[in-house]
């Protein structure tokens, strides 16, 4: 298993709002919008995702991975006896990703895009 990306998901309140500072601050442009989550990114691909409210998670993640082997890092995350906050599982929108906390309180996603 390797790592592909790794994201910053920020929680915001206002979506919307959130979006148009950070693109304004930083002059980032909209790479992926659900409707409760955007991802914006630089010309080099550098990224960020700000997200309202997780849409089939109960928890919001504070940081992306995606990697090539999603089953892999799962198989890591149980044998490690992490807490796993969201299982396995194959989102509508093309990615299979699972959710676990780490020690400190962190919720992480791992995710890999459907190929």
């Amino acid at each position: 298993m390797s790592i592909e990306r790794i994201v910053p998901d920020l929680s915001v309140t206002d979506l919307r709002r959130s979006v148009d500072e950070y693109a304004a601050v930083f002059g980032l442009d909209v790479v992926m919008d659900h409707g409760w989550i955007v991802t914006l990114a630089d010309a080099e691909g550098r990224q960020l995702s700000l997200l309202s409210a997780d849409a089939t998670a109960l928890e919001n993640p504070t940081a992306s991975v995606f990697v090539d082997d999603v089953q892999a890092a799962y198989e890591r995350a149980v044998a490690a006896d992490l807490e796993i906050v969201h299982p396995l599982t194959t989102e509508t929108w093309g990615v299979t990703r699972f959710f676990f906390r780490d020690g400190s309180g962190n919720v992480i996603k791992v995710g890999m895009h459907a190929r």
